[in-house]
Formats: structure tokens, C-alpha cells, sequence
């Protein structure tokens, strides 16, 4: 039998070739060694532990950072000093660990007056408390004193002189059935709710909102001027008939806009 031509014996090297590159290598060849780290890539990643290790040190072992004032700003009738207090702020503790949730929480407990509160760090050494307070749209008697009532029905304060431009809420809902219904609380909410549906003139010149049933809550104006203002429904449409019966008859004395659709005057 003839033996294999040249073409033949070609092929076979170079397929022996192809094999030798990329198949596995022929016996009796010692495993490839892995490749270990250059001395440039030690000693980057030296220098990145180190450096980690400083700011870490620096952030909570250091005495560089850590609280060594407090501020407070926004305040009304708190005082900063009354907020700095009720915050309790750990002075001389490392700024990146202070609990910025637990001091507000703490705020907005021990103060009730306060709204909201954004605590912030103030890098290299402080703490700044930005206060909103509450705002009083009614006010409760209660005694000698009076309870303020903000815009979302909360009682937040008890003061000892109203403050000025701010309504007194009456609850003259003794035996009402409304007030086993509904109960104080949501009868406050309602009154609240007539109050930010005023008109702007009417709003300034009210001084008493008086609910008598959850169906029944009427105005005292100055002037000796009354608004029957009916259940807090429909408070857009009776705001605006009241606006109209107010210019229809400014001398009027009594207006009533339980039945926005059909509003009456007297006492003109």
C-alpha cells in the first residue's frame, strides 16, 4: 500500500499544531504557575488600606470630628436655647455616628409645638436643628388659658394669652347627638376645615367659630355680624355665595349660606 502523500503529511502536522494550541498539552508538560501581583499593584492596594484605615480612624477615633456645637434655627415662640435642650445632642461624640432620627424624634416629642425638624450635620463640629413650628388657627378655651389648634386639627399648646388674629373655637355640643357620633375630635377637624375655606376678608374678621352640632356651625364677625355656615360640606360654594351676599348688601348684619344655592341676608 502506498504510503500518505506530502499533502497528507501536511495536513497532519498542522492539525497536530492546531491541537497543540489549543487542546490540552501533551503529556508530561508541568502546569502553568499562576501569575502573582506586581510590586505596583502591592502596593496600590497598600496604600488603599491605608488610606481607608485613616478615614475611619479620622471619622470615629480622631478627636477632629466630633460635636462640638449645636444650633438652632426657625424658631418662633420656642427659644433655640428650648430646642437645643430637648434635643439632647451628645456633645463630643464622633459627628459621622450621631443619631439624627432619635435627636427629631426626641424634638418632636418633648416639643409638640414642633411641626418638623431637619437635623444635619454642620462638618468639622456641628449640628444644626432647622425647627418648623406649628401655626394656630383656632384657639380652645380651656380655664384662664388657651389651646392651640393647628391647621390639621392637632392640639399642640396650652398658652396663656391668645394670640392675636386667631379664632376661638366653641363646642357647644352638650347632649348633641352629633357629638356621640362624631366625637370632639372630628368636630375640631371640621371647624378647622371651615376655617381654611373662609374667604380672606371673612377669614380675618372672624372671631368665634361656633359648632353646635356636626349640621350647625355658625360665625361671629366683627361688627356684631353672624354667618350661619351650616355642616362643613360644600365649603367652596357657600364661601363663594357668601362673597357675593357680602357685596350684594354690605350693611347686612346676618347671612346664611347653610343652602349654598340659595343664600339669604337680613338685618340690613
Amino acid at each position: 500500500m502506498a504510503g500518505p502523500t506530502t499533502a497528507e503529511r501536511g495536513a497532519r502536522r498542522l492539525s497536530r499544531r492546531d491541537r497543540g494550541a489549543s487542546g490540552p498539552p501533551p503529556r508530561g508538560t508541568p502546569p502553568a504557575r499562576p501569575r502573582l501581583p506586581g510590586p505596583r499593584v502591592l502596593l496600590l492596594a497598600l496604600a488603599a488600606a491605608v488610606l481607608a484605615g485613616g478615614v475611619i480612624w479620622a471619622l470615629y477615633g480622631s478627636s477632629w470630628l466630633r460635636v462640638e456645637e449645636v444650633g438652632a434655627t426657625g424658631t418662633d415662640v420656642l427659644t433655640p436655647e428650648q430646642v437645643m435642650e430637648a434635643a439632647a445632642v451628645p456633645m463630643g461624640s464622633p459627628l459621622v455616628s450621631v443619631d439624627t432620627d432619635g435627636i427629631e424624634a426626641r424634638l418632636r416629642e418633648r416639643l409638640p409645638r414642633i411641626d418638623s425638624v431637619d437635623v444635619s450635620r454642620s462638618w468639622p463640629h456641628g449640628i444644626t436643628l432647622e425647627v418648623t413650628e406649628r401655626q394656630p388657627v383656632l384657639l380652645l378655651e380651656k380655664g384662664a388659658k388657651f389651646v392651640e389648634v393647628d391647621a390639621e386639627g392637632v392640639r399642640f399648646a396650652t398658652v396663656d394669652k391668645a394670640p392675636g388674629g386667631v379664632p376661638l373655637l366653641e363646642l357647644n355640643t352638650a347632649g348633641s347627638a352629633s357629638l356621640r357620633r362624631f366625637g370632639a375630635d372630628r368636630l375640631i377637624t371640621e371647624a378647622v376645615r371651615v376655617r381654611g375655606e373662609l374667604p380672606g376678608g371673612v377669614a380675618a374678621d372672624t372671631r368665634t367659630i361656633a359648632v353646635r352640632s356636626y349640621d350647625y356651625i355658625t360665625l361671629e364677625l366683627t361688627r356684631g355680624r353672624t354667618v350661619v355656615w351650616g355642616s362643613p360640606e360644600g365649603g367652596e360654594a357657600k364661601a363663594r355665595a357668601l362673597t357675593a351676599l357680602m357685596k350684594a348688601a354690605p350693611k347686612a348684619g346676618n347671612f346664611d349660606v347653610s343652602a349654598p344655592t340659595a343664600p339669604a341676608v337680613s338685618g340690613s
